[in-house]
């Protein structure tokens, strides 16, 4: 082992296991094969961050109405954008200034739209980068780049290269959970470990329930501990003995893996998902929606040694507003607690120094107004893909700044310009890791999250 951490790729020269190393590496999470014993004690660097809680406010969040106050598109409202029209999917129009005032409510004097205003409030602890940019402005390959760093499916996603990378601190629990409370466009290959071993893959729950017997499949136990467990053993010496004919079967291992650590969940995850157990005033202050109680969920998992977790606000894309603008004020009055809740809370317990929050999209809009909308209502924004922002928190991250610029307008990134790769450069290197090293041999070639690119935005780290 080199003295900066474990070497991934001797590690893995090879992306078929044998039997024996398959389980010996496992580390027992739902998703937890390999490194973690190892790995843990000696990441590349000392890290900042030790979980993650990404929310993905999914259909397109508009950047000048949210998180990046524009003046000027203010004062062109109605006109048309000087040098000529922006080229967008869908009809535009004239410029269109944000409905919504923006203001200074922390100490540090970060402006935010009034539609978050407790979020507003805890600007100090946070970092908005103004300057993201993507590739393409479809939902499908850009959920794909900020989950799984390519435009295509077929790469592992980011929670799947930190259970590969690190491990899960708890046993009883999967190490990589993602909530929605429908399914997101594209669904499960966001979350997929794709030619990684398929233990690492994220746990998905259709979190639309409350009770956590109800939330989870076959949680409740049907039969004495010890009579399952002896059912288990069975089942697992038949697995392995199936396994020893199939080196090399993630899936199969993977089942294995997932039969044991659902034998253990029976006893730590149905108090970890039940919210009720929360104090009435704590459910409402989270707010009583599906994404509240996620945001809550979430504390509670990472709380409990879940390594990531990973929340979708809703089913399909929520915030695609192409109609109406005005459609941000409804989600962002059910985003706006959760997210603050959870930052309060994960402060005052002392979690948020080592548990990263970030708060993405896989674009941002148009400044100017939609006209190619197949409704007669014309008050909203079309894809954009060339400027959007994303906030971070706690987990190593500098507070009470912003990083980068659109340009006057809004409409694309032009000083110190943020792609995909970059801030999952900087995810990877706020929990310890270069993500230059953290590859995979598969297909000929070694793979890696941030593909051959990828700069560490060191300027937001603290």
């Amino acid at each position: 082992m080199s003295t900066k951490g474990f070497d991934f790729h001797q590690a893995e020269v090879s992306s078929r296991w044998t039997r024996r190393e398959a389980l010996t590496r496992m580390a027992g999470g739902f998703g937890a094969l390999g490194l973690a014993g190892t790995l843990q004690a000696a990441p590349h660097f000392p890290a900042k961050a030790k979980r993650i809680i990404y929310i993905v406010l999914n259909g397109g969040m508009s950047q000048v109405d949210t998180f990046d106050p524009k003046p000027m598109l203010t004062k062109y409202d109605g006109k048309p954008m000087p040098g000529g029209a922006p080229k967008t999917e869908r009809a535009t129009g004239t410029l269109m200034g944000s409905p919504f005032a923006f203001q200074r409510k922390s100490s540090c004097g970060t402006e935010v739209s009034e539609i978050f205003p407790r979020l507003g409030t805890l600007m100090d602890e946070c970092c908005v980068i103004r300057s993201m940019h993507t590739d393409v402005p479809n939902h499908e390959p850009s959920l794909f780049m900020i989950n799984c760093g390519a435009i295509q499916p077929g790469r592992p996603s980011l929670g799947s290269w930190l259970m590969y990378g690190l491990g899960t601190e708890n046993q009883n629990l999967p190490g990589f959970v993602v909530l929605c409370p429908g399914v997101p466009v594209v669904g499960p290959p966001l979350w997929s470990s794709a030619f990684l071993p398929a233990v690492f893959q994220g746990t998905f729950l259709k979190n639309n329930k409350t009770d956590p017997f109800e939330l989870i499949r076959d949680i409740k136990p049907q039969a004495e501990p010890k009579a399952q467990r002896r059912q288990l053993d069975l089942l697992k010496r038949l697995n392995e003995e199936h396994l020893a004919k199939r080196a090399g079967d993630s899936q199969l291992e993977a089942s294995i893996s997932a039969m044991e650590t659902a034998f253990r969940m029976q006893t730590e995850a149905p108090d970890a998902f039940d919210v009720r157990k929360e104090s009435e005033a704590t459910r409402a202050r989270y707010g009583d929606s599906d994404f509240g109680r996620s945001c809550l969920m979430a504390r509670r998992l990472v709380e409990r040694g879940v390594r990531m977790v990973q929340i979708y606000f809703g089913n399909s894309q929520p915030w695609d507003s192409h109609e109406d603008i005005q459609s941000h004020k409804r989600l962002a009055a059910t985003t706006d607690p959760g997210v603050a809740s959870l930052l309060e809370d994960l402060k005052q317990r002392g979690l948020l120094q080592d548990t990263l929050v970030v708060l993405g999209t896989e674009f941002g809009r148009t400044p100017a107004v939609e006209t190619g909308s197949i409704t007669k209502v014309h008050n909203g924004r079309d894809h954009n893909s060339l400027g959007f922002s994303v906030v971070l928190a706690g987990g190593g991250v500098k507070g009470g700044i912003t990083y980068g610029a659109t340009d006057e307008f809004g409409y694309r990134a032009v000083e110190k310009r943020c792609y995909n790769h970059d801030l999952n450069a900087t995810i990877l290197h706020l929990m310890g890791i270069d993500h230059t090293a953290l590859t995979y041999s598969y297909s000929g070639r070694n793979f890696r999250l941030t593909d051959v690119a990828g700069e560490v935005v060191r300027e937001v780290i603290a």
